[in-house]
Order: structure tokens, then C-alpha cells, then sequence
């Protein structure tokens, strides 16, 4: 099976959600699963348009909102990456040392 015979994630354009967060939540899936993998380039704002049929600007405020997440860091003149270790929520973290 090539990549063009898998499902693509459809956003839902009439979804009381933004555009915007769906695809945020599609990206980080995606950083989640380990498809986008640690320290590496997440698809260029261009390329998250063309993919998934969003206005240039929807894929860049995509990017913020995962900035704000805190699962991507932007490098200028070079791009966005996966953050090494992303924050996790889990009730383990939290759990004081003995």
C-alpha cells in the first residue's frame, strides 16, 4: 500500500471546532504515536496546506498552537521540530518522591 492509498485525516469544515486546532490535534497524533519523531522537522506550513486543503494561514496558526502546547519548537530560518520530550500530564509525574 503507498501513501497515496492511505485515509487521509479529513478535517470537518463545518465543525463548531477551528480548522486550525483539528489539524494541531492531527499533528500531534501523529507526534504522539512517534510518526513525527523527536527533534525532527514537522511539514513545512506550505506542505500542511497543500496536504490537508487549509489556507496557508490556518497551517500557521496550526504551528502556534502547537508551540503553545508545548510539542513543537520553531527555529527561524530553519523550521519547526518536534520537541525532545514532550509535556506529559500523566498523574505519575505529578506523584511526590519518597
Amino acid at each position: 500500500m503507498s501513501d497515496t492509498d492511505q485515509p487521509k485525516t479529513m478535517l470537518d469544515p463545518l465543525s463548531a471546532r477551528p480548522l486550525y486546532v483539528q489539524l494541531a490535534d492531527v499533528i500531534a497524533g501523529k507526534i504522539a504515536s512517534g510518526e513525527l519523531a523527536p527533534d525532527r522537522p514537522i511539514p513545512s506550513e506550505n506542505h500542511l496546506a497543500d496536504e490537508y486543503g487549509v489556507a496557508r494561514l490556518t497551517a500557521r496558526r496550526t504551528a502556534q498552537e502547537l508551540r503553545e502546547r508545548g510539542l513543537i519548537v520553531t527555529v527561524r530560518g530553519k523550521g519547526s521540530f518536534v520537541v525532545a520530550q514532550p509535556p506529559n500530564d500523566s498523574p505519575e509525574d505529578s506523584e511526590p518522591k519518597d
